[in-house]
């Protein structure tokens, strides 16, 4: 059965592929994102939903600008694409805890429907003529057409063990530096990682992702190239548990 499990699992997330968009829109800007994410998310990454929810005529306007411009080849850098995509995945979890407020944890959220699996699964987004859930934007857009390990920094769950929801909106211009920081504090940060030079252990996100992390190396070189600590390449590797308590301050 625990096979069963994990062959369905697997099988989910890779038949999430989005296909690519023709279309003629051409990239948005991300200043109301930014605007509501320096008043309503701490130094922390700790988000105030109240704010949101005060601010929710704001959070719809944004919202509206993504569902009426879809990302394409034709007009959209590649780094035009990706800072929408983490964009919009951060700004449509908040609107789903939002939506849904007070809950303990966004896995309390439920589906409603029979065949849906989880909360990430719910298909509430639609960006021009498409419809979405969360699952398709990071499994089947960001991870499948971008070859980019640090975006699991970047898109944020709602949750404690989660990477920090950053204060800033992610753009085009500023893409690579924003990744990296946000690789550098997740991976620095005691409360997700805690990490000595032969004994780590690390957030579960790498072993559910391992593959991502590993394409040019192991998880402890990949983990050195934002590690304040040297770590050992023979460094015993052990995983924490995941706190899905929503991230609130």
């Amino acid at each position: 059965m625990k096979n069963l499990i994990i062959i369905c699992s697997v099988f989910m997330i890779f038949s999430c592929k989005v296909s690519k968009y023709k279309g003629d829109s051409k990239p948005v800007s991300h200043k109301i994102w930014d605007t509501l994410l320096q008043s309503h998310v701490d130094g922390e990454g700790f988000v105030d939903y109240k704010g949101f929810i005060s601010d929710s005529s704001k959070l719809n306007q944004y919202l509206e600008l993504l569902s009426r411009n879809h990302p394409n080849d034709k007009y959209w850098s590649d780094n035009d694409q990706l800072a929408y995509w983490i964009n919009a995945y951060n700004a449509f979890t908040i609107k789903l805890i939002v939506d849904n407020y007070p809950v303990q944890s966004i896995k309390d959220i439920k589906p409603g429907v029979s065949f849906v699996n989880s909360v990430w699964d719910i298909k509430f987004i639609t960006i021009e003529k498409r419809t979405y859930d969360l699952n398709n934007i990071e499994h089947g857009i960001i991870r499948k057409q971008f070859d980019e390990p640090r975006i699991h920094f970047a898109v944020n769950c709602a949750s404690i063990s989660c990477p920090s929801l950053s204060p800033y909106a992610y753009t085009a211009e500023n893409l690579n530096a924003q990744l990296s920081s946000a690789a550098k504090t997740f991976i620095n940060n005691n409360s997700k990682n805690n990490i000595a030079e032969n004994n780590i252990e690390i957030s579960s996100i790498f072993k559910w992702f391992s593959g991502d992390f590993t394409r040019e190396g192991t998880i402890i070189e990949f983990l050195n190239k934002y590690s304040n600590k040297n770590i050992d390449p023979e460094a015993k590797i052990s995983y924490k548990a995941y706190n899905w308590d929503l991230n609130e301050r």
